[in-house]
């Protein structure tokens, strides 16, 4: 990743910073390949460092590209900086702020998004994880059998996780969604000891070497549902028609909401079209209605656009975006699960 620590050089030189710090565990991974398992300080400078704890000192010689130090205290921390000259130092925006305050005395510190500048942008070799990772989750899904599943919200997510690690995954890539009949209305509902009822919405995810994939299918049984269902995959499918290079992603999140509004359902639409992913489940940019970043070729975006019916239930409809001269749908998963 030397070339990110180069890009990111240039933009400090910009800004006449002398070093950048991260902590963030994937921020870390991302600049180094090694990720963290207690606590690492990364400065990006003419000759980047990391800082890290004892007993992290072997999985960071054998991983980090850059160079490894022994972290004792932050006086020694602080002291080997400012023997270098350096005097600003520009943050990552999710720096704790009790780590702020041990830097803030000694240097002056803005905060930079320089780290998610770079990440915004997926190398091939990343996109191709994000695929691996949403092929072992959509072949998982079409295990579960869901039409003929007798066991509970818990038990299904379950079983869904358990599938994804025997076909490869890491891991979920977050806590992974099963729920159904009202509790569909809840965007975030949490899986219940309970038999499936109608409609089913799951929301599931896994990571491969590092990197996440993220899918929605909802299934539905009356004709209501049904009504609904259209118009979410209207919007879906309308909004990933639209995604092109040059565009905002305000606009493209425009398109999916105007469709859903044009159908008088816009207040119940209560969440962004969709959010970035990579090493981290949601990364910047998103496609929602304040964010006017200009949509890139590299990027890699979900589509998520949901009506949500309180008491009632909800459909969302959920792939991932890749973006090259169009936005291509990664996977193969159909949004007609029956």
């Amino acid at each position: 990743m030397d070339f990110h620590i180069d890009n990111i050089l240039n933009d400090m030189q910009k800004d006449d910073f002398n070093a950048y710090l991260l902590t963030g565990f994937t921020n870390v991974e991302y600049i180094s390949g090694y990720k963290p398992t207690s606590f690492a300080f990364c400065i990006i400078k003419d000759n980047p460092v990391i800082y890290t704890s004892k007993m992290d000192m072997e999985l960071a010689k054998n991983n980090s590209s850059i160079e490894i130090k022994e972290y004792e205290s932050y006086d020694v921390m602080i002291n080997e900086l400012k023997e270098e000259g350096i005097k600003n130092l520009a943050i990552e925006p999710t720096l704790p702020f009790s780590t702020f305050v041990r830097f803030r005395d000694d240097f002056e510190i803005d905060s930079k998004t320089y780290i998610d500048k770079q990440r915004m942008i997926k190398t091939p070799d990343e996109i191709e994880k994000i695929t691996r990772a949403t092929e072992i989750a959509q072949r998982s899904f079409l295990q579960l059998d869901i039409l003929n599943n007798e066991n509970t919200e818990k038990e299904i997510a379950f079983d869904l996780v358990r599938y994804m690690i025997e076909n490869g995954a890491d891991k979920e890539s977050f806590d992974t969604i099963v729920t159904s009949g009202s509790n569909s209305s809840l965007p975030h509902a949490i899986p219940e000891a309970k038999k499936l009822d109608r409609p089913i919405l799951i929301d599931w995810g896994c990571i491969f070497e590092g990197y996440c994939s993220d899918n929605t299918r909802t299934m539905v049984y009356t004709e209501k549902q049904q009504e609904i269902w259209d118009i979410v995959a209207e919007s879906h499918d309308k909004a990933i028609k639209a995604i092109k290079p040059g565009m905002k992603c305000c606009e493209v999140d425009k398109v999916a909401r105007d469709v859903i509004a044009d159908y008088g359902y816009g207040d119940r639409f209560i969440h962004s079209t969709g959010h970035s992913l990579g090493l981290d489940i949601h990364e910047t940019p998103g496609f929602s209605p304040r964010d006017d970043t200009i949509v890139e070729k590299g990027m890699v975006i979900t589509v998520e656009p949901g009506i949500y019916l309180e008491g009632e239930f909800g459909v969302r409809l959920e792939d991932t975006v890749a973006v090259s001269k169009k936005g291509n749908v990664i996977g193969e998963l159909p949004l007609n699960i029956v």
